[in-house]
């Protein structure tokens, strides 16, 4: 009873702070409508408050994204010290890590599987007010707590995913908390700007990549006609920016590759990679796709424990007996090739930076698939650098062709991949040789897919969500006849 007596006191104490939180929050709605109904300029006014909830979600958003960066990277050093004193513990810690990772999305939110950006897209294409309860689960508060927890986990256990596709799901959804918060009186703002603004915004705190947020958001997201909100992720993307940047401090995501003296015949060569990394990107797809098809047929959870558990110690396997480059995002392998001596790859690294994403993206669990995608694209541009042995320049070319070419193969999103690439390395000298890449991928992957990863995952989601709201909807009209 001492126990219980202590729950319950526990629990007025929150009920009543909770009470006090609302009723400050209610003070100062009101008091920011008496300010805002001072000012006589209407235009101003007006602009004004449309502006503000943009900013507030612009600052939250880049917080947000640095505290994730920090947890990230933590949890992938963990695995690496584990891996280098260790090796063998990794053979009990990654199927546990990878388990509770899927479980944890398969328990509380199963929204938040995967990267979060074909949820994002599917929250903006069916968004309308007959749509809220869906949309909530696809974004929200539940939504961003197991995102990052469950990404956590599987990259404790060395899973090779990325931290931004999470990150633009967050971001999305932290827009749409703000966007719920505003009172009846605040003028209106179109919910789908709010969260096609909160994914581009996501997408520059991650990567620190302004550019490559607002051509993410216009070339992906949306088909609105970019006028109508081009103030609003202007200001959004620079805010969330400066945010992460007043934390982390000014920062490339890669750094500054030698760029000098290329050759004058090395557009073949990047043509050789887009096709080469093209193909694998969107081949690496299908894969994907066909797995999660093939467990679509699975009857009984125990089948999926066991597809996590099996991937899980595929991956530790592949580590410890062939190289532990299969494990983590991939970004290691860019710094590697990009800025030391070791500039080429073994002949098996593409396959296992392919294999990697593909026992880890397809269990279940939340994590991104951008930075494995640049990865593994920086292998295949290495490996054909080492068949030619080209100097170290063409290499470093040959290898950020190679990232463009993996990462259009997958998103089909050409201009998003050669800005990112360009604004996480600063050499806007070798553009024309990165739209190459880009175009060339984008045409090739054709080949193997009409549709990108995120279009097939996008129409599913929808798919499964209308299901489930037309089973809810029958059984309430099943009670009510009872």
């Amino acid at each position: 009873m001492p126990h219980f007596y202590t729950f319950v006191s526990f629990f007025d104490v929150y009920l009543v702070k909770y009470y006090y939180l609302m009723n400050m929050v209610n003070w100062l709605r009101s008091q920011l409508k008496r300010s805002f109904d001072r000012i006589r300029n209407e235009n101003l006014k007006k602009n004004a408050l449309q502006a503000i909830p943009f900013w507030i979600a612009s600052i939250i958003t880049g917080l947000i994204a640095v505290l994730y960066t920090k947890l990230f990277v933590a949890a992938e050093s963990v695995t690496s010290f584990i891996f280098s004193q260790h090796a063998w513990m990794l053979f009990l810690i990654s199927p546990f890590c990878f388990v509770t990772a899927w479980w944890l999305v398969h328990r509380f939110s199963p929204y938040a599987r995967g990267s979060g950006i074909p949820q994002v897209m599917a929250a903006i294409q069916i968004s309308s007010p007959k749509t809220n309860e869906i949309v909530d689960k696809l974004l929200g508060f539940r939504i961003i707590f197991i995102k990052v927890l469950s990404s956590l986990v599987m990259a404790l256990g060395g899973g090779a995913i990325g931290r931004e596709g999470p990150t633009i799901q967050i971001a999305a959804s932290v827009y749409k908390i703000v966007y719920h918060m505003l009172p009846k009186w605040w003028p209106k703002i179109a919910k789908r700007n709010m969260m096609v603004t909160g994914a581009a915004a996501g997408l520059a705190a991650a990567f620190n990549t302004p550019l490559g947020g607002i051509v993410f958001a216009i070339e992906e997201l949306t088909k609105t006609h970019f006028s109508y909100y081009k103030t609003a992720i202007f200001s959004s993307v620079i805010i969330a920016g400066l945010s992460a940047e007043a934390l982390l401090g000014p920062y490339l995501y890669l750094g500054y590759p030698k760029l000098d003296g290329l050759s004058a015949v090395i557009f073949f060569g990047v043509a050789l990679v887009a096709i080469i990394s093209g193909v694998l990107g969107s081949g690496m797809s299908k894969l994907i796709l066909f797995i999660f098809a093939w467990k679509a047929k699975f009857k009984f959870t125990h089948y999926h424990v066991l597809f996590v558990i099996g991937c899980a110690l595929i991956m530790v396997f592949l580590a410890f007996f062939v190289n532990q480059e299969v494990l983590g995002s991939g970004k290691d392998i860019m710094e590697k090739t990009l800025f030391t001596s070791h500039k080429y790859v073994h002949w098996y690294t593409p396959l296992l930076r392919i294999g990697g994403p593909l026992f880890s993206f397809t269990t279940g669990a939340a994590g991104g698939i951008f930075a494995p995608a640049l990865g593994a694209g920086a292998s295949v541009g290495s490996l054909v650098a080492s068949w030619f042995k080209v100097s170290d320049a063409d290499t470093n070319m040959l290898i950020l062709a190679g990232m463009v070419g993996f990462l259009t193969g997958v998103t089909r999103s050409p201009f998003t991949s050669v800005i990112l690439v360009l604004e996480m390395t600063d050499r806007h000298n070798v553009i024309f040789h990165l739209i190459l890449a880009g175009m060339v991928a984008s045409l090739v992957s054709i080949l193997i897919d009409k549709h990108s990863l995120y279009d097939h995952l996008k129409v599913q989601y929808i798919r499964d969500l209308n299901t489930v709201d037309q089973t809810e909807t029958t059984e309430q009209v099943e009670t009510v006849k009872l």
